[in-house]
């Protein structure tokens, strides 16, 4: 019988191999039409964002998300498997 594990946050995550894409290499949010906004008040700091996100743009600060606009792309990963809703795609303002 297996046994699910509960994680909660980027601490509790077993080591896992990352790729940082793109991310060291080249800035690449003035690419994106659309960004991610956090609903802070909808958000149980579960870090799956920051799991999916392709190019590494989220960080966790005080338990919630801060995105890199600087090499964000606004594929909108992070707004698709947030299980809460509390990242939701915004068009971008130039």
């Amino acid at each position: 019988m297996s046994k699910e594990i509960e994680i909660r946050g980027v601490k509790d995550m077993p080591p896992m191999a990352v790729s940082l894409g793109l991310m060291t290499v080249n800035k690449t949010g003035s690419w994106r039409n659309m960004r991610p906004v956090l609903i802070a008040e909808k958000c149980t700091a579960c870090s799956i964002c920051w799991k999916f996100c392709p190019d590494m743009c989220i960080n966790i600060e005080g338990d919630l998300p801060v995105f890199d606009y600087d090499y964000c792309k606004g594929c909108g990963v992070c707004a698709h498997e947030c299980p809460t809703g509390a990242i939701v795609m915004e068009e971008e303002m130039r």
